[in-house]
């Protein structure tokens, strides 16, 4: 479902002189249907690059990444887009919305782009915020507004709301307490019971222990680091 094959990724430091970097090389994983697999290695070895070219946001400057039936590496702008609006989705760190939108519409907005009634996505909205204990009187008013532990609440509860075939996580268990972490894990291994091919970072090993099939240490992707 998320395959990467000999992957490199290269960047211009124009500030100095326009001296390429590559920062990736060799890099290849699979991830099958009902299996979540993590990204290891030390801050700096990758992880979150070879996400962001996964997701479309980086240039694959050499190899391929193909998510379901959509070659990334390549495609075109209206590709990304479609993958990431029905095939592929994203939680990241940090919720980045348009402010002042209310957080039910927030959530429920990857639903209304694929054409399901407002009442029935707001529905299914209304429960992951409920899962997640986000109250009922804060749905009205923008996530932006909202404390680091709220909104990244908000932002899996988006990232959930949809049954993407395929998922890209990144340390969704950052800034949660005890009782809204195990609500993640939860959600995670729903995802994973009903067949959804799910990519991880996870610098929490409890968790990564009890979500992850396989680990891909990336150390071995970054020149000069790998041993």
């Amino acid at each position: 479902m998320i395959e990467a094959k000999d992957v490199a990724k290269d960047f211009t430091l124009h500030n100095q002189g326009g001296t390429v970097l590559r920062v990736m090389e060799g890099a290849s994983l699979h991830v099958a249907p009902g299996e979540c697999v993590a990204l290891t290695g030390a801050s700096g070895s990758g992880k979150s690059t070879l996400m962001r070219m996964i997701w479309g946001n980086y240039r694959t400057d050499h190899g391929m990444i193909r998510v379901g039936d959509t070659q990334v590496s390549g495609a075109e702008p209206r590709q990304i887009i479609a993958l990431r609006r029905a095939t592929l989705g994203y939680v990241s760190q940090f919720l980045r919305v348009v402010p002042r939108v209310p957080t039910l519409t927030v959530v429920a907005e990857p639903l209304l782009a694929l054409g399901q009634p407002r009442a029935q996505a707001e529905a299914r909205a209304a429960d992951l915020l409920t899962r997640l204990k986000i109250a009922p009187n804060l749905w009205g008013l923008s996530p932006t507004t909202f404390s680091g532990g709220e909104q990244q609440r908000v932002n899996i509860a988006r990232g959930f709301v949809h049954p993407y075939p395929a998922l890209l996580l990144d340390e969704p268990t950052a800034s949660l307490d005890a009782a809204n972490r195990e609500t993640v894990l939860s959600l995670i291994e729903e995802a994973k019971a009903r067949g959804a091919a799910i990519l991880g970072i996870f610098h929490d090993e409890a968790a990564r222990d009890r979500l992850c099939d396989r680990q891909v240490d990336v150390t071995g992707f970054t020149p000069g680091r790998a041993a």
